[in-house]
């Protein structure tokens, strides 16, 4: 592996963060990603049931206590061997250094809403999961946690926008491994 200027090793593959509000298809998107261009998809929902990576359960939300803490450890080898695409609803814990772009998919309140009950969101749950995408508070956590020359919002509403996402990124990936 070649040295970057700071004399950290240089991954030869980049790290991807797909992140957005429940029901904008960061799931979607990732596996398809990863299945195309033949990296590992880590959805830290599943890894964290996996791996007891939590402190309980929350009745309110109805989820897991991430604890963030032994997340990033569990993660910590793979993110440094690059090849990654992290599918997480948050993303102001993980180490900036890891991730070489930042997406955050971006969906119409009317198709999250039907998303999210036919997921069987309701009452608070629903609500804060609504309220999160129109203010864009995962953009906005996004542009604090990261370089703001890799973070990205994609439009997620359709199949087509899915597909479209799936070349952008495609691509993306490929001029990265050519420039490095």
């Amino acid at each position: 592996m070649a040295q970057n200027g700071g004399g950290r090793k240089k991954r030869e593959k980049p790290n991807i963060l797909i992140t957005g509000t429940p029901g904008t298809g960061k799931t979607t998107t990732s596996a398809a990603l990863a299945e195309g261009i033949k990296f590992r998809h880590i959805n830290i929902g599943d890894l964290v049931k996996e791996k007891n990576l939590h402190d309980g359960w929350d009745d309110q939300f109805d989820c897991y206590i991430i604890n963030e803490d032994l997340v990033c450890d569990e993660l910590e080898d793979l993110m440094e061997e690059g090849g990654n695409i992290v599918d997480h609803h948050g993303c102001d814990f993980f180490p900036e250094r890891w991730f070489d772009r930042v997406v955050v998919l971006q969906t119409e309140n009317s198709v999250l809403y039907d998303r999210l009950t036919k997921r069987g969101y309701t009452g608070q749950k629903l609500s804060n999961n609504i309220e999160c995408e129109i203010f864009q508070i995962l953009l906005e956590e996004a542009k604090e946690s990261y370089s703001e020359g890799i973070v990205v919002a994609l439009r997620s509403d359709s199949v087509d926008d899915i597909d479209r996402n799936l070349s952008t990124l495609t691509d993306w990936v490929r001029s990265w491994s050519s420039s490095s």
